[in-house]
């Protein structure tokens, strides 16, 4: 019989091979695959299954899927972090779902690159594989990691046909005969949570047979995708309580968790993106070359969306043939349209597309459109908010500290009058960044959004949509990348946008940017040269000057003066 310790130290062993022979102790003789996964499950509600899990989880992260191979070098403070956070999922993942998987595990080859035991490990566990999807284009992560992440954009494939349709079949009933609704047997794509199948039916209000497809809840979301938030806000709390241990302020991690976690809630809720559809189409209506999928609303239910089907190819795959200078030109399209558009939209709440992964976007090579899809996840912003986001990006990219400063803390949830602890935060990120920055980089958006995310690390607090949006810039900074490499500027291209609104439409249209913030910009690039003049003579001096004299330059020195 195994004790405990015994239980703990089983999946240390270095090799599958080993572990699998030791776990033989706990399987019944010549059982079938069902058998062995009942016995472990078994095991796993028995009075040893905290034991157990505590061997599975060190044997994993300690050999399966090493946190090293998962977070580079240079994030080696967020190694703890992760580590901890997948113990938590073993350990706190239901005994049912838990128990296939560790045998799963056992099976693989021992060759298997620890990224693609990752994807096994978090298959049919909805939650993560959205998060997955979140960050698969960050181009911070490793190599390896990324091209495994990227899979779970439309690689999925964890429903059957069967299952599918018999969803259709019980959530529709008359209505497939009364619509003449015929539906392809065949899967055509899968996401996290939702199956897409090629259909056909009679649109009662043109009189004529048109193509669509169905977008299907899969049958085992429901339960999984709730104890998987249940599971976000485990960490969420598990995170508050260890703060101090991984050096980053208190109830940083555990707001992040917590607002993604009711982001992500909005996945399984078709009814609101069926709304959502139907107000992304009339924004980008005026959009040249943008298209949004048409809502079929008699053949839509809770569980169903029916929508127009959208002929492309993901994006990062429908370009990689073409030539540079068109692919820069479909990189400047998503740009304007997932960033731009939103950002300088007239009205006072403006609709954003908040999982902008490569699976979500397509591109129709023939016709030259890009058609985003998937609007279950997405977040509003203000006209203050994208106001004062503008002109961050404006700031950073002029290089500009004081006027930096003064946007992220017009966007925090503190102004610095009422917090003078966040003000003195803000500016000591603020000047650290522009002064490890290389003179020969120009800021970007993403350099923007990465002072928010510094700032919120540190304890200063955003509303949730500007955490959302940041790390939606992060995604659409990586997909860019994969289709153009580093020739495409976000803030460039952002800028370029709303300049044209202004000048198109003017103060009648209520865009965000008004003529005193352009005159605002337009000072700060007076005195760019002369920030520039003074970061060069900064370095040269700390470069050549001995330490402690009185000549040497640091951050406060040079931003006041021109910056002010």
């Amino acid at each position: 019989m195994f004790g405990p310790s015994l239980l703990e130290g089983l999946f240390r062993q270095s090799s599958p091979a080993q572990a699998r022979s030791a776990l033989a102790g706990l399987l019944p003789e010549n059982a079938s695959a069902a058998e062995k996964v009942g016995a472990v499950e078994a095991a796993l509600r028995g009075p040893l299954g905290q034991s157990l899990r505590a061997g599975v989880g060190n044997w994993i992260v300690e050999h399966l899927v090493p946190v090293e191979s998962l977070v580079p070098p240079e994030y080696v403070s967020w190694r703890p972090p992760v580590r901890d956070a997948m113990l938590f999922v073993i350990g706190h993942l239901s005994a049912a779902r838990l128990a296939p998987k560790l045998l799963e595990q056992l099976e693989l080859p021992s060759d298997m690159p620890s990224e693609m035991r990752l994807l096994r490990l978090i298959a049919k566990v909805p939650g993560l594989q959205k998060l997955g999807q979140i960050i698969a284009r960050n181009r911070f992560l490793l190599p390896s990691l990324r091209r495994a992440l990227s899979e779970l954009e439309n690689g999925i494939h964890d429903v059957s046909a069967p299952e599918i349709r018999a969803i259709i079949e019980s959530e529709l009933g008359p209505r497939l005969e009364k619509f003449a609704v015929q539906i392809e047997p065949a899967i055509l794509s899968e996401a996290s949570v939702s199956a897409i199948v090629r259909c056909t039916w009679l649109n009662p209000k043109s009189g004529r047979r048109e193509e669509g497809v169905f977008k299907v809840l899969k049958p085992h979301i429901p339960a999984f995708f709730a104890e998987d938030m249940d599971m976000l806000q485990g960490l969420a709390e598990f995170f508050g309580s260890k703060s101090k241990d991984y050096g980053i302020a208190k109830d940083v991690l555990t707001d992040t968790f917590h607002k993604v976690r009711k982001l992500l809630q909005h996945e399984v809720h078709l009814i609101g993106e069926q709304k959502t559809l139907v107000e992304a189409a009339a924004l980008y209506r005026s959009v040249p070359k943008v298209r949004v999928p048409k809502v079929f609303p008699p053949l839509c239910t809770p569980k169903i969306t029916a929508m127009s089907e959208e002929h492309g190819k993901k994006i990062t795959e429908a370009v990689a043939h073409l030539p540079a200078s068109r692919r820069a030109r479909v990189a400047e399209k998503l740009i304007e349209a997932l960033i731009a558009v939103p950002l300088f939209a007239a009205q006072e709440s403006a609709l954003f597309h908040a999982d902008p992964h490569a699976g979500n976007l397509f591109y129709n090579e023939r016709t030259g459109e890009l058609i985003i899809l998937d609007w279950a996840l997405t977040e509003r912003l203000s006209r203050e908010q994208r106001r004062h986001l503008a002109l961050l990006v404006f700031m950073a990219g002029l290089r500009d500290p004081v006027g930096s400063c003064n946007e992220i803390q017009a966007l925090s949830q503190s102004t610095a009058g009422r917090n003078p602890k966040s003000a003195r935060i803000i500016r000591e990120i603020v000047n650290g960044f522009f002064d490890a920055l290389p003179l020969s980089r120009v800021p970007s958006a993403v350099d923007a959004m990465r002072l928010l995310q510094r700032s919120a690390t540190q304890g200063v607090r955003f509303p949730a949509p500007l955490i959302m949006l940041s790390k939606v810039l992060f995604t659409l900074d990586g997909v860019i990348s994969d289709i153009r490499g580093s020739g495409v500027s976000l803030a460039y291209s952002v800028a370029r946008h709303g300049l044209q609104s202004w000048l198109l439409c003017g103060a009648s249209a209520k865009l965000p940017i008004s003529v005193n913030d352009l005159i605002r910009v337009h000072c700060s690039a007076m005195f760019y040269s002369a920030r520039l003049s003074i970061r060069v003579e900064q370095a040269l001096l700390n470069r050549f000057l001995p330490p402690g004299s009185g000549r040497r330059l640091n951050a406060d020195n040079a931003d006041a003066g021109p910056a002010a």
